[in-house]
């Protein structure tokens, strides 16, 4: 692909984002203009694309700002993967972060190439088209309102900027990602790690962390998945108390024991099948028995979410342990043959697949339904902070009865999206909200 031809490619993309990105709330443009990019592109892993676009379209399904945020960072991971690759960890975090950097590197390529190549022929009739409908888009657009509510329905605001912006954004990415396509960096190549700890040396620190997990298990087998019956025969022991002091250290030692595993694992020695069996079995232990400690940990949350109602930070930070308890499944698999050459591909892809997962859960609609479900049962609410959720929750809080719903749902109003900002999830709170309002006026 020659400079003129990144060029054109990038300036093409730019323009897809420009008509087709609503740059202030999520919506369908999102991943229309992820599948325009990829098929620019062309040259991409067809797995890191597809995830790219699926992390993308939640913008199309799901309200909540803060999720759709963590969503696109995400989705622009995945889309630098899809260009970069990545197998070893260090790949996948340079590969993650490729693009933005090849596109600072490309401008000066670019720069060169077209000074040396002079303008392609495709170029000019691409500039000259553009010149004209710069000056003859405005003109017809004054002289009939019609024909301006008509270029308004397909095209972006002007005079907000933001064009532009989403023109020199999306375009220069572009001309990085295909930067990388014929400039190839190789962010696997490193020299690996001697094998330098023998078995003596963390035989009896990992051995001694297996015997205090075993002996914690052991004696809390009682009290880790009693719940009610074991905070209720407890004294001066509430459901606070009992989830708020665990979950948060076995979520420490979650982390904790997975970078011991991790760090093992890469610096045991294995000369001898004796050191396999070593290694095999006690990271094996030490990983099943913190699967143990994760399904406590969960069982705690859960508990405490059923007691005083669901919240964001609790939902996101129990949906974190579900994945790392899929990560330790991941590090017994790679330990039955002692092989790890796939496990940080698949460690990045299962946290990337979570984080789509979380946004089909729609946790503020999830959290809105199951706060509702318990006013049902116990009559106690948090009106206040429920009001506070995005409109995923609107049509959950519809639902309530008519003087709590008019107090969570006072002062919504959900705007009407064009096709660009098309979200099912303003639709269906706006839907609701017009129903409240009609039987309202009935009444």
């Amino acid at each position: 692909m020659t400079p003129n031809r990144v060029l054109l490619t990038g300036a093409a993309a730019g323009i897809g984002a420009a008509v087709l990105l609503p740059l202030d709330e999520p919506g369908l443009g999102w991943s229309l203009t992820a599948v325009v990019v990829f098929a620019l592109l062309r040259e991409v892993e067809l797995g890191w694309a597809v995830l790219s676009v699926a992390l993308f379209g939640v913008g199309a399904f799901v309200s909540a700002g803060w999720l759709f945020a963590l969503c696109a960072v995400a989705g622009c991971a995945t889309g630098s993967l899809a260009v970069a690759g990545g197998r070893t960890a260090r790949g996948l975090l340079i590969g993650a972060g490729a693009v933005p950097v090849a596109a600072v590197r490309a401008l000066p390529w670019v720069a060169r190439g077209v000074k040396e190549g002079g303008t392609p022929r495709l170029a000019r009739p691409v500039l000259v088209t553009a010149a004209l409908l710069l000056v003859f888009v405005p003109l017809l657009a004054g002289a009939d309102a019609a024909f301006a509510d008509l270029l308004g329905s397909i095209t972006p605001d002007e005079s907000s900027g933001q064009p532009v912006v989403l023109f020199l954004a999306v375009g220069l990415g572009t001309v990085g990602a295909a930067y990388l396509r014929v400039s190839p960096r190789r962010p696997d190549e490193t020299s690996d790690l001697p094998r330098t700890v023998a078995r003596r040396d963390w035989v009896l620190p990992v051995g001694a962390l297996v015997l205090l997990f075993a002996a914690f298990v052991a004696v809390q087998l009682k009290t880790l998945f009693a719940g009610d019956q074991h905070v209720m025969v407890t004294p001066d022991l509430t459901y606070a108390d009992y989830a708020r002091s665990g979950f948060w250290q076995l979520l420490a030692v979650t982390v904790l024991t997975l970078g011991v595993i991790a760090v093992v694992a890469r610096l045991a020695r294995l000369d001898s099948p004796t050191d396999r069996r070593w290694l095999r079995g006690l990271l094996g232990a030490l990983s099943a028995l913190t699967l143990v400690i994760v399904a406590s940990a969960l069982a705690r949350m859960w508990l405490y979410q059923q007691a005083y109602g669901f919240t964001v930070l609790r939902v996101l930070v129990a949906a974190c342990e579900v994945w790392l308890g899929v990560v330790y499944l991941l590090v017994l698999a790679a330990g039955v043959r002692l092989d790890g050459r796939w496990l940080a591909r698949a460690v990045f892809g299962t946290g990337f697949v979570a984080l789509v997962g979380l946004a089909a859960l729609n946790p503020e609609r999830f959290i809105a339904e199951r706060n509702v479900d318990r006013y049902h049962a116990t009559g106690k609410i948090d009106v206040r902070y429920l009001s506070r959720l995005s409109d995923d929750a609107v049509p959950a809080l519809a639902a309530l009865p008519a003087d709590l719903g008019a107090c969570a749902l006072r002062f919504r109003h959900v705007e009407p999206d064009d096709w660009r900002s098309w979200n099912l999830a303003r639709q269906r709170a706006g839907d609701a909200l017009a129903r409240i309002r009609t039987t309202d006026c009935a009444r």
